[in-house]
C-alpha cells in the first residue's frame, strides 16, 4: 500500500483537530517526506501547517540549506520560519539537538502552534534504543521516543527509512544529506553507518528487536507513572516549583519499588532520577529530618517537609525591591508565583487570621520578602510570634518561604498571606477599605 495511503488514517488517529501545527524540517529527505506527506493530506487533517528551519550554522552550507527549504515551503504555498543558531562547526550533537528544540518550542508558542511535528521513524527509534543502552541507561530510558508527548508528534515513527526513501524517490524529492549524518564522530553516525550494519549481518532483525525492547519499556515507564496517580497513599501534588508526595505513602514501598516510584515522579517532572539520585531521595525520606534539603544537580532538588518529599526545581528569588500597593485599584506581579490584586470595598464583619484575602485601612502598603527573625502580632492574638513559626504552622515548606510575599507599613508588619494576619489597620465592619487579594500565577 502507498504510504500515503498508511499515512492518512495513521495522522487521524492522533486527533490533531484543525488547529496550527509547526513542521520541523531539516532540508533532508525524512523532514521534507514528512512535510510532502502533510502538504498533500491537508485537506483531510486540515491543521494549519507553518514550515520552521533551524540553521544550526554547523556546516559552510547552512545558510543554503535554508534557503532550499524556504523554497520547498513557498512551492507548497505554506508559510515559512527560520532561525541563525549560530553554533558553530565544533558544536556537539547535544548542543545542536538542544538549541534546536528550544528555539523550535519557543516558535510553537509565540506562533499560537498546538503541535510540533517531527519526522523521526522507526530506523531513529532502533538507533536511540541501542545509544541509550550502551550508555547505561535504565529501562525507562530505553524506552526511547513516544509518538506523542505533549504537544511534540511523530507521525512517521512506525515507517521505516526504506519506506520514506521509496516515497522520495516516487516523489522525486531531493533531500540534503548532512555530512555530519556520516561522521563517526557522532554516536548516532557511528552506530548507524559502522555498528548496526555489523550487527544485521549476523542479527538480521536487530532492528525489530530493539523496538520491541523499546515498546517492553514504554510500557514499563507507563505502569510507574499510572501508580503515582492510582495510589491514593502516595498523595501525589502538584505544586508552585514542583510537586510532592506522602512520606509515609513512599515509605510502604519496598526500597526498589520506592525507587522506581521516585524515578517516575522525576520523569513526569522533566527530570531524571537514576538510582544514585532516588537513592539518596529515599535516604533523606528514611533518616532526614523536616527541612532537610539535597540537591540533585540541574537545578533541582528535594526536601522532607511536613511529612512529605517535595521535588522542586530552584526558582530566584524575587529582587529586594519592594512593590508599592496604593490607589483605589491597582494590579501587580511580585516574584515568579505571584499576583496581588487590590479595590477599594467595605470591610467584612470577619477577617480570617490566615486567608488570602484581606482588608485594611486605606495607607500605602509594601510588599516584600520576608526576613529570618521577624515577628508579627497576629489577628486576636496575644503577643507576638515569630514569623518563622507562623509559616510552619501553615505547613509552608523552607525553601518556599524566601519567595513568600511580606505586607507593611512604616514598618509595622500587616500581612503574610495564606500564613498570618496581624491587628495593625485593621478597618471596622462596613468601613471603608482596601481589599488585597493574592495568588499564585
Amino acid at each position: 500500500m502507498p504510504l500515503l495511503a498508511r499515512f492518512l488514517p495513521h495522522l487521524a488517529g492522533f486527533n490533531l483537530g484543525p488547529r496550527r501545527a509547526l513542521v520541523a524540517v531539516s532540508g533532508g529527505t525524512d523532514s521534507l517526506v514528512l512535510l510532502d506527506l502533510l502538504a498533500r493530506s491537508r485537506a483531510e487533517h486540515g491543521l494549519d501547517l507553518l514550515v520552521a528551519h533551524a540553521d544550526h550554522g554547523i556546516h559552510p552550507d547552512s545558510a543554503e540549506i535554508a534557503g532550499r527549504v524556504a523554497a520547498v515551503a513557498a512551492a507548497l504555498e505554506l508559510p515559512f520560519e527560520s532561525a541563525a543558531l549560530g553554533l558553530g562547526p565544533e558544536a556537539s550533537e547535544t548542543t545542536a539537538r538542544e538549541a534546536r528544540h528550544g528555539w523550535l518550542e519557543s516558535l510553537r508558542r509565540d506562533r499560537g502552534a498546538a503541535w510540533l511535528l517531527t519526522a523521526h521513524h522507526s530506523d531513529d527509534q532502533a538507533e536511540t534504543v541501542l545509544m541509550r543502552l550502551l550508555r547505561g541507561s535504565g529501562p525507562a530510558g530505553l524506552a526511547a521516543m513516544a509518538d506523542r508527548e505533549g504537544a511534540l508528534i511523530r507521525p512517521l515513527l512506525q515507517y521505516s527509512r526504506a519506506d520514506l526513501v521509496d516515497y522520495a524517490c516516487e516523489r522525486d524529492i531531493a533531500g540534503w544529506d548532512d555530512p555530519a549524518n556520516r561522521d563517526p564522530r557522532f554516536m548516532r553516525s557511528w552506530l548507524r553507518h559502522e555498528i548496526l550494519p555489523l550487527i544485521r549481518a549476523r542479527l538480521p532483525q536487530v532492528d525489530r528487536d530493539l523496538i520491541q525492547a523499546g515498546r517492553q519499556a514504554a510500557v514499563d515507564r507507563s505502569a510507574w507513572a499510572q501508580l503515582l496517580d492510582g495510589t491514593p497513599e502516595l498523595d501525589w501534588q502538584h505544586e508552585a516549583d514542583g510537586a510532592s508526595i506522602s512520606l509515609e505513602g513512599l515509605l510502604a514501598w519496598d526500597g526498589p519499588l520506592a525507587l522506581r516510584l521516585l524515578s517516575a515522579m522525576g520523569r513526569r517532572l522533566g527530570t531524571v532520577l537514576g538510582p544514585n539520585r532516588s537513592g539518596r531521595i529515599l535516604n533523606l525520606a528514611r533518616s532526614g529530618v523536616s527541612g532537610a534539603v539535597i540537591q540533585l544537580g540541574g537545578g533541582w532538588r528535594a526536601e522532607r517537609a511536613f511529612e512529605r518529599i517535595r521535588l522542586v526545581q530552584a526558582v530566584q528569588a524575587p529582587a529586594a525591591a519592594a512593590l508599592t500597593i496604593e490607589g483605589a485599584t491597582g494590579s501587580a506581579i511580585w516574584g515568579s508565583e505571584w499576583v496581588l490584586d487590590w479595590r477599594r470595598e467595605e470591610a467584612p464583619d470577619h477577617q480570617d487570621r490566615n486567608g488570602l484575602s484581606a482588608w485594611f485601612i486605606p495607607e500605602t502598603m509594601t510588599v516584600r520578602r520576608w526576613l529570618a527573625g521577624e515577628r508579627i502580632q497576629p489577628l486576636r492574638g496575644r503577643g507576638q510570634r515569630l514569623l518563622a513559626r507562623c509559616f510552619q504552622d501553615a505547613r509552608i515548606p523552607r525553601s518556599r518561604r524566601e519567595r513568600w510575599p511580606v505586607l507593611e507599613s512604616g514598618g509595622r508588619l500587616l500581612w503574610v498571606p495564606g500564613v498570618c494576619r496581624s491587628g495593625e489597620l485593621m478597618p471596622a465592619p462596613g468601613q471603608a477599605a482596601l481589599r488585597v487579594e493574592a495568588r499564585g500565577r
